[in-house]
């Protein structure tokens, strides 16, 4: 007798091998039997025939906070089971601030949220609130900057390097999975290469990866990208070229030479990159950012809550102001930048070592959709639709591609002993419905989602579950036995326990 048996299904099993019919099984919180011939389940969910994949995984997320004080409910409404968190150079851990956090960290959230001084205090706040679900974790360089550096508009010293690299070595031993670096923003402009690459090193003994926001993603993306490779190849490890685009009127076309540039890269390292399926980004509210778009939306703002949602433009016009005047008066602010183009996008979708990241920003009051819908949309609009690339190959791209590039264990695959994560959908009505105007949106299409065996998504709603683990390296699928008061706390929490869903 098994405890979850997925009858009637069409299995993608992540590798973009063909779908093939057949039943799942699953036992503590493991994938026990696949095929026809497992015994019966005390749960018993007849699949319709829909397909069943792997759980879908996030590789470029900024739900440092969200994990541990939400259901989740974008993430696994598009069949989201895993997410990478800490990017951008940006992660929760390891600071505890006493004075608001600059731009971009304040996108994480206000002064209170950053209160966890080690990654292992961290890690213990997830496993004590429990997760819908799985969560991985980088190191981000600017936060290391921000507790190691009296200013960060200056290249760090010798001794601020060494004390970065010790809050990055105890982040390794608690189990981060790498660092993560945004260094067009500034807090990290002025840091040298030399200054990431001693970073890096730490990172690669340790069997580690170093996702990158570039220097620049527009005039100067090829140098960006010449220098994230150069600190790969220096410091011996991985790298991940975070939501690869290039921005900007006058840099449409160029991931031609980018995405060249990466090919011919690889042959002598591991390289890999993820994508948003939109033309548009998100990120804080800068005057440098807004003359390269040819459309503002403003996600929040606060001296002017009022202006999310609306034109920066428009506000500019009923203020009698510049645009660059609206934004000083606007500041701090968020915004959404329509600075891409939809043949770079596609190209990027394209290309065989691009991952699905959505990018989404779960504390914006007005945000992207992409926060919603950039998983759905791949397989509707971009498989479904356009028939861009395959419906296997496009789910090898949100399971065991990012699986095996973040070196997430047991996850990404459907086969007999791998961690059940698992989603249902119907390929034929699978959409994001989020948009511009309205992003907050659930996706059409979504069956059921299950993080570790257990139902996080189900009827178009969450179900209050938590099974969800923080992904310490060669983390296992089920957590260890609870003591008695733990686990009464536990089943408090996941019957209401007044947590936001």
């Amino acid at each position: 007798m098994h405890e979850l048996v997925i009858r009637n299904v069409s299995i993608l099993d992540g590798t973009g091998a063909p779908a093939q019919p057949g039943d799942v099984a699953v036992d503590g919180g493991r994938i026990a039997d696949m095929g026809g011939g497992g015994g019966p389940g005390r749960e018993e969910i007849d699949g319709g025939g829909l397909t069943l994949a792997p759980g879908f995984i996030d590789t470029h997320t900024h739900d440092d906070l969200a994990v541990a004080e939400t259901l989740m409910a974008p993430k696994v409404s598009q069949g989201v089971t895993t997410v990478v968190t800490g990017n951008c150079g940006v992660s929760l851990a390891p600071i505890a601030l006493a004075a608001d956090p600059p731009p971009p960290m304040n996108l994480l959230g206000p002064r209170g949220a950053w209160r966890f001084a080690g990654v292992a205090d961290y890690f213990a706040a997830l496993d004590a609130a429990g997760m819908a679900v799985n969560a991985a974790f980088l190191v981000g360089h600017s936060t290391l900057r921000a507790g190691a550096m009296d200013r960060l508009d200056r290249p760090a010293t010798a001794a601020e390097i060494a004390a970065m690299m010790a809050r990055l070595g105890e982040g390794l031993d608690a189990g981060a999975i790498g660092l993560s670096s945004g260094l067009e923003y500034p807090t990290a402009t002025a840091a040298t290469t030399e200054e990431v690459i001693s970073l890096a090193r730490p990172v690669a003994a340790a069997g580690g990866v170093y996702a990158t926001h570039l220097r620049d993603e527009a005039a100067g993306v090829e140098a960006a990208l010449e220098e994230a490779f150069r600190i790969g190849r220096e410091a011996g490890l991985p790298v991940i070229v975070s939501h690869h685009k290039t921005a900007g009127v006058a840099n449409h076309g160029r991931t031609r030479a980018t995405l060249a540039l990466i090919d011919g890269a690889r042959r002598g390292q591991e390289i890999a990159l993820d994508v948003y399926p939109y033309d548009a980004c998100s990120t804080i509210l800068r005057a440098d950012f807004a003359k390269d778009a040819r459309r503002v939306i403003v996600t929040w703002s606060t001296p002017h809550p009022e202006a999310q949602g609306r034109d920066l433009a428009e506000i500019a016009a009923r203020w009698g102001a510049s645009e660059d005047d609206a934004i000083a008066r606007l500041s701090p602010a968020g915004a959404v930048y329509f600075d891409m183009d939809e043949t770079d996008v596609r190209r990027v979708l394209a290309h065989p070592m691009a991952m699905i990241g959505s990018d989404g920003i779960p504390g914006d009051a007005h945000p992207h959709p992409r926060l919603w819908g950039s998983f759905p949309r791949v397989l509707g609009r971009y498989v479904r639709e356009e028939g861009l690339l395959p419906l296997a190959e496009a789910v090898r791209r949100m399971t065991s591609l990012p699986a095996e590039r973040f070196r997430l264990k047991d996850r990404g695959r459907i086969v007999e002993a791998a961690c059940a994560d698992l989603v249902l959908f119907d390929p034929l009505t699978v959409i994001d419905t989020a948009t511009f105007d309205r992003p907050v949106s659930p996706a059409a299409g979504i069956r059921t989602v299950w993080v570790n065996g257990v139902a996080v998504w189900r009827g178009g709603k969450v179900t209050g579950a938590r099974p969800g683990l923080a992904l310490r390296r060669a983390v296992d699928c089920v957590r260890p036995p609870l003591r008695p008061a733990e686990a009464g706390r536990r089943r408090e929490r996941q019957t209401g326990g007044g947590r936001r869903g």
